[in-house]
């Protein structure tokens, strides 16, 4: 449908659902898919307004989620009104304040503090059979974005058969690893672009994609985020703070801390590869270009979690290729 049309197709679906005249809407965000985000001024406030064009997404995951997200008591956006035969959703307004430009040297404590209360509630809420499993199936597409799109489109890399062997081994591990954690609902991009300040804090957006998987998934992506870096001390010191919350919740984590970090900086790789060739992805595919940016954030991310386990030696070597700083001598390839 022709982008003119499908709006007017919108206007008509809210002037029947709402009673709000004139109906002027006003971008209020977007993000990495084909979902379009409006913001609706009414008399009693605003509203927003999902535009999920059905042959690009589904509605029906953000409805099932948010429902499951209520339920466990986090501060989610409510289905007003929907229309999931052509994609739209009427929802209440969480407000324009994310945590990305709130989150300081000084507020940070706070608001992590917050939302590590937030993904507690939603893990505890857990229960296999409800959301997508987050498997080996799921979990391998994912890795390869990162040679489809980082390594080959990106930086022109021939994956010879030695190349793809040794990539293998590292996405074995990796795998190994995630697998072997325990499970529990996983946000799948729980970061600060998609929390907001507000009360009672913080919102949560952008879940529509959530599945049942490794108990670290979200609580690396809070911490290791695509758009801002903290020193690996203040990273350690939240991570316990989770882990030490969780314990004391009865969830499922590992009693001993340097376990659960190392699965936490794991499960991080994993998001960090999917996340290059996501980015990657973004800009030759799709035209947004903006995204690149942020790719060297993620490959400092995966070189310090290579550079501490023997077993993923060969992606340190692969990342030095890239960047020039392999060392010339005899087998120091990738």
């Amino acid at each position: 449908m022709h982008a003119v049309d499908r709006k007017q197709q919108l206007q008509t679906w809210l002037e029947s659902s709402i009673d709000a005249s004139p109906i002027v809407l006003e971008p209020a965000s977007a993000d990495a898919s084909f979902r379009r985000y409006f913001r609706l001024r009414t008399g009693a406030g605003s509203l927003i307004v999902m535009d999920a064009p059905p042959d690009h997404e589904d509605c029906r995951p953000f409805v099932k989620v948010a429902s499951l997200m209520a339920d466990a008591g986090l501060n989610v956006p409510r289905v007003i009104a929907m229309d999931l035969e052509n994609g739209f959703l009427l929802l209440t307004d969480l407000g324009c304040a994310n945590y990305l430009p709130a989150l300081n040297a000084q507020s940070a404590d706070a608001l992590f503090s917050d939302a590590i209360d937030a993904l507690l509630r939603w893990q505890l809420a857990s229960k296999p059979g409800v959301l997508p499993p987050y498997d080996r199936a799921l979990l391998t597409r994912e890795l390869r974005l990162f040679p489809d799109w980082y390594l080959k489109r990106h930086h022109d890399l021939a994956l010879t058969p030695a190349r793809e062997q040794l990539l293998s081994a590292v996405f074995e591990s990796i795998l190994q690893n995630n697998l072997a954690q325990t499970t529990v609902y996983v946000h799948r991009d729980y970061m600060p672009r998609n929390l907001m300040v507000c009360e009672p804090n913080p919102g949560v957006l952008d879940f529509q994609d959530a599945v049942y998987g490794p108990i670290t998934y979200d609580v690396a992506s809070l911490f290791k985020d695509a758009f801002i870096s903290w020193e690996e001390e203040r990273v350690l010191d939240w991570t316990v703070r989770y882990w030490e919350k969780a314990k004391h919740a009865g969830l499922p984590v590992d009693a001993d801390f340097g376990i659960f970090y190392r699965d936490f900086e794991w499960m991080g790789l994993q998001r960090h590869l999917k996340v290059l060739g996501i980015f990657a992805r973004l800009n030759y595919r799709d035209g947004k270009k903006a995204y690149l940016e942020d790719t060297p954030r993620f490959v400092r991310y995966a070189r310090a979690v290579a550079a501490r386990y023997a077993s993923l030696t060969p992606l340190l070597r692969l990342f030095d290729e890239l960047e020039g700083k392999a060392p010339a001598r005899a087998g120091y390839t990738f």
